[in-house]
């Protein structure tokens, strides 16, 4: 076999042409770039248990203010005295007004005739004539009663008197030897049976007189006992019309104009124009906090604000929500009507420069954790929060001014200690 020169050749570059290596240099750089960012992608996946798309969560950065806390509500005008009177007893309505009248204090609204009712009136009227008339015998009968038992008491002192003066006569006619002395001892007997007459006589008078005055008393207080029941019949009689109870305007009338209505039936209302309240619907969370003489602000549907404070609290829970009332604390708008909306906020608390983020559902899902963004990665970290308002909620430990917090949607994570959001 014949050897060539083969081994012997060497490449010279051509002038101009790079060498390889560096034709190689940029792409290299460039697809390890490409791979250092796949792995940092790689890491993030592999680092959390789940990914979720970002428009199914609410993402809020914490910061440093200022947090009120306060109830924004939408009101009802009522009004603060506004009674429903009804009918004391069955009977036919005769109605005087009608609903929107403006009415005086004490001007009739509505009339029931109720004949068992007056005729009852008529009876215990009767009743109480009778026993008037036998109060009035009965003292009549105490007064014979001590004038007789006087007459009496007289007569025995008067025998008492004459029999000592027997006693005297027959006590000096013994001292003269004209008398014997079985007459002095008679007359002496029958003084002694006079006084006993005049001590009974003085007795059967004290008797007599305080049985007379007793059944006297027994008497008149069985006529004041009717005088009461006649005066609850005839205030029962009375309040078969039905008056204004004050300067207001007749609200709904219930009752039907000539028809019977039954006893306790609602009749018609009377709203008080000068005083209104404004009632609202507090969440269950708040009503705990409120309490009667806390201000409030009331705004008009012009805008104009009114100042007024809580007035009442309910103590019942119904769906969620608390009744409460704000009596305007100064001067009331003009032309106010029963139902109208106005705009109501309390003020509860201010907390001045506290770390506050936006409310969400994360304070009551959290269980005291908060997913915490870095970069697009939602780590759950404990937290620690305090009072909230309707739109914000303190934090006491756990988060630092500029982290961004998961505040709504982290339900879907479950107890994933990170996850990732594209």
């Amino acid at each position: 076999m014949i050897r060539d020169t083969s081994a012997q050749d060497q490449t010279l570059s051509v002038a101009g042409t790079p060498a390889p290596w560096k034709r190689w240099l940029w792409p290299g750089l460039a697809a390890l770039v490409v791979l250092l960012a796949i792995g940092f992608a790689a890491r993030a996946w592999l680092g959390a248990s789940r990914s979720f798309d970002s428009a199914r969560v609410r993402v809020a950065e914490v910061t440093r203010g200022d947090l009120v806390r306060d109830i924004a509500a939408d009101g009802r005008v009522i009004a603060a005295n506004s009674p429903i009177l009804y009918a004391i007893s069955a009977g036919t309505v005769d109605l005087k007004v009608v609903a929107g009248d403006v009415v005086k204090k004490g001007q009739e609204l509505a009339v029931i005739d109720s004949p068992e009712l007056r005729s009852k009136l008529a009876q215990e009227q009767s009743t109480l004539a009778g026993l008037e008339a036998e109060a009035s015998r009965a003292t009549l009968d105490a007064t014979l009663a001590r004038a007789k038992a006087r007459k009496e008491t007289d007569q025995a002192s008067i025998e008492r008197q004459a029999a000592e003066r027997d006693l005297q006569r027959y006590q000096r006619g013994f001292d003269g030897g004209a008398v014997p002395q079985i007459d002095l001892a008679k007359a002496n007997d029958s003084l002694k049976k006079a006084d006993i007459q005049l001590a009974n006589a003085q007795t059967d008078a004290r008797l007599q007189g305080q049985g007379a005055d007793l059944d006297a008393r027994n008497k008149h207080l069985l006529a004041e006992r009717q005088k009461a029941v006649v005066a609850e019949v005839q205030r029962q009689v009375d309040a078969l019309t039905l008056r204004a109870p004050f300067d207001g305007q007749v609200g709904q009338v219930q009752a039907t104009q000539h028809t019977n209505v039954i006893a306790n039936a609602p009749i018609l209302g009377v709203v008080d124009l000068s005083r209104f309240e404004i009632e609202i619907k507090v969440p269950e969370s708040f009503a705990r906090d409120l309490a009667i003489g806390i201000p409030a602000q009331l705004t008009s549907g012009n805008g104009q604000p009114f100042p007024g404070e809580i007035s009442a609290v309910s103590p019942e829970v119904v769906a969620g929500e608390v009744n409460a009332r704000i009596r305007f604390s100064d001067k009331q708008p003009q032309g106010l009507r029963q139902s109208q909306r106005m705009q109501a906020r309390v003020v509860l608390d201010t907390r001045r420069n506290v770390l506050k983020i936006e409310r969400g559902p994360f304070v009551e899902q959290g269980n005291g954790q908060a997913y915490v963004m870095s970069g697009s990665t939602a780590v759950r970290r404990p937290v620690k929060l305090g009072v909230s308002s309707l739109g914000e909620v303190e934090i006491l430990s756990g988060l630092q001014p500029g982290d961004r917090v998961v505040v709504s949607g982290s339900d879907l994570f479950g107890d994933a200690e990170q996850v990732s959001i594209n």
